[in-house]
C-alpha cells in the first residue's frame, strides 16, 4: 500500500497508510485485534467502548479555544459541550435507573452544557474530569444487573433498552464530533 505523501492537504488525517483512518490500524487503541466479544453485554460494553475513545480522539490535541469553537451558528454546538453533554446524560441515565429523587443536573437549567463550553482551561479540565467521574458511576450503577430485559426507575425501561440507548448517543454525538473536528483543523477519519 502506498503512502500518502508528508505534506498535508486541506482535509488531512494523521493516518500514513488510508487516508480516510483517523489512525493507522497498528496505532488506533480501539483496534484490539482478535476476536469479538461473546454474549450481548460484552457486545454493548465493547461498542460503547468505542464511541467513548472515539470522542476523546477527537478532541486530542485542541486547546480550549478549539474545543469550545462554536459550529456553525446559531448552533451552539463544539467538542467541548459535546464532552459536557455527555457527562450529563450520563447522570441522567442513573435517574432512568431508580425510582429516587433526580439528580441534580451538573451544569444547571437545559443546554446550560452548551451554553457554558467556554475557552478555559478549567472548563475543559472540569469537562473531562465530569465525563469520567459520570461515566464510571453509571457503569457502576448498571453492572448491578445481569438481566437486560429487567425493567428498571419510574418509567420501566429495560436495561437492554438503556444499554442500547447509550450507544446510540455516543455514535451519534461521535458523527458531531467528526464535523466539529473538521470545521477546527481540517483533520478527518473515522
Amino acid at each position: 500500500m502506498a503512502r500518502m505523501t508528508e505534506e498535508q492537504p486541506a482535509r488531512w488525517t494523521q493516518a500514513t497508510v488510508y487516508p480516510d483512518m483517523w489512525a493507522d490500524p497498528d496505532d488506533d487503541p480501539r483496534n484490539r485485534g482478535g476476536a469479538s466479544p461473546d454474549g450481548e453485554l460484552a457486545t454493548l460494553a465493547d461498542f460503547l467502548t468505542d464511541y467513548r475513545r472515539t470522542l476523546l480522539m477527537k478532541c486530542e490535541g485542541l486547546d480550549p479555544e478549539q474545543l469550545a469553537r462554536r459550529s456553525v451558528p446559531p448552533s451552539t454546538m463544539s467538542l467541548l459541550g459535546l464532552l459536557r453533554h455527555l457527562a450529563e446524560v450520563e447522570r441522567d441515565w442513573r435517574n432512568w435507573i431508580t425510582d429516587a429523587d433526580p439528580l441534580p443536573r451538573l451544569y444547571g437549567p437545559k443546554d446550560t452544557d452548551f451554553h457554558g463550553a467556554v475557552a478555559e482551561q478549567a472548563v475543559v479540565d472540569g469537562a473531562y474530569a465530569d465525563l469520567e467521574r459520570e461515566q464510571a458511576a453509571t457503569d457502576a450503577s448498571l453492572a448491578a444487573y445481569e438481566n437486560l430485559g429487567e425493567r428498571v426507575g419510574k418509567d420501566g425501561i429495560a436495561i437492554r433498552e438503556l444499554l442500547v440507548h447509550r450507544v446510540e448517543e455516543y455514535a451519534r454525538h461521535c458523527g458531531h464530533a467528526d464535523l466539529l473536528r473538521e470545521c477546527v483543523d481540517g483533520r478527518v477519519g473515522q
